[in-house]
């Protein structure tokens, strides 16, 4: 376990991209937000260049170092992005079917893990349309937005003598869509009326936009007599924007302790709770997963897929091998006072994807000697659920999510499921 003290550079050296122009090499930071490695070939593009080269330049793996106007550059990403999704018709094939004549249907997992594969491919091409910044994080084209606030809040501010740099129009776009965000905030029901009840997502931290599951935590019982509140002491793991702490402060719990392992989240929960007026209630801190001692109610909310993040921003969504979901399971009862509960939440969307069934969370949940006292469920309304064009429709549209509440296993406790 990584020292609780200490967190990972949240600005580590930059890598270099090269490029030949006017019969030179030259040379500049490389920014990736997944961490991709500077991409070997990149050739010099303007307004003169066609959608349909760029695509077939994309596509062979040459990144386009964009020399020309900003808003045109736009208009050759959304170029690019109709193409990758029209595909052509010599490629259409027909259903696969069995010896009997019967279409072949695809299980829940394939469709997931294809699925993710078109994702990953779109988002490679879409990722070879490049764009320069000076050191100040101005952009040097024309017609280009001012982004160097949005670019200091994703990267921090510029450091001297770093020098340009290159990254992804890409990136750049969820950048000014973060900042957005950032300033006009997401308003929380859950934490009262307005204006007092929105939270501002930084970049690079999962928005709290899927507002069902905080709901959750603002109606679950606490395991203490209201009169008794302020002398309670809760843990909120995996904090993010700080929005569940906040929730447990505003339902006059004592003492909160918030922890998370990201640069960016930690920042992000400390402003947001400064902000809503809690921070004397909630201390934030550096940890994975727990703080040390003992709590009455312990709430996380780990990613609920089990599969492996292409980018840090997916680390909100997919969690590899249930790492996070398996160690908080693991370690909750050391963590409970005797009256305390953990609440996990989690929606069965990775049920109906095949990815992982509900057998196995109810035996990891039995093997770390906890028992189920109660579970309130939810459906979520976010538009996804709607969209019938959407590859995951049929698990959208089923999903549930639930607060599972858990306590230490004793003589006394029998578990419901």
């Amino acid at each position: 376990m990584p020292d609780p003290t200490t967190i990972a550079d949240p600005a580590p050296s930059l890598p270099h991209i090269q490029w030949v122009e006017a019969g030179l090499t030259q040379s500049a930071l490389w920014r990736s937000e997944r961490g991709a490695a500077p991409p070997p070939r990149v050739v010099l593009a303007d307004d003169t260049l066609s959608a349909d080269a760029a695509y077939r330049l994309a596509c062979a793996g040459t990144a386009l170092l964009w020399r020309g106007d900003f808003q045109n550059a736009r208009q050759l990403l959304q170029a690019l992005a109709r193409r990758i999704d029209k595909v052509p018709a010599r490629k259409k094939r027909p259903p696969a079917k069995t010896a009997a004549g019967t279409p072949v249907t695809t299980d829940p997992a394939t469709q997931f893990h294809l699925h993710r594969q078109a994702q990953a491919q779109r988002a490679r091409i879409l990722g070879m349309v490049l764009l320069p910044f000076n050191a100040d994080f101005s952009i040097p084209l024309g017609r280009a937005p001012d982004a160097r606030t949005a670019c200091t809040e994703a990267w921090g501010p510029p450091i001297p003598g770093q020098g340009a740099s290159v990254a992804t129009l890409r990136d750049l776009l969820g950048i000014i869509s973060a900042h957005e965000w950032r300033k006009k905030g997401v308003e929380i029901a859950a934490l009262g009326a307005a204006p007092h009840n929105r939270v501002f997502p930084h970049y690079g931290v999962f928005s709290p936009l899927r507002g069902e599951y905080i709901e959750l935590v603002a109606q679950a019982p606490l395991p203490v007599a209201e009169a008794d509140r302020q002398a309670m002491v809760a843990f909120d793991i995996g904090t993010g924007t700080g929005v569940l702490a906040a929730v447990l402060a505003r339902r006059q719990v004592g003492q909160v302790v918030a922890t998370d392992m990201d640069a960016r989240a930690l920042e992000c929960a400390r402003a947001n709770l400064a902000q809503l007026g809690v921070a004397a209630q909630v201390q934030v801190q550096v940890a994975d997963l727990f703080p040390p001692g003992r709590a009455d109610v312990i709430v996380c909310n780990p990613p609920w897929l089990p599969a492996r993040p292409s980018s840090p921003v997916e680390y909100a969504v997919y969690d590899e091998n249930s790492r996070m979901l398996l160690g908080f399971l693991a370690g909750l009862a050391a963590h409970l006072t005797p009256r305390g509960e953990g609440w996990l939440i989690v929606s069965d969307f990775a049920e109906h994807l095949g990815l992982r069934s509900r057998a196995e969370l109810l035996s990891a949940i039995d093997q770390a000697g906890l028992t189920v006292l109660g579970r309130l469920e939810t459906k979520p309304q976010h538009p996804k659920t709607r969209d019938a064009s959407d590859a995951l429709h049929f698990a959208r549209v089923a999903e549930v999510t639930s607060l599972w509440r858990l306590g230490a296993v004793t003589t006394t406790t029998q578990p419901l499921f």
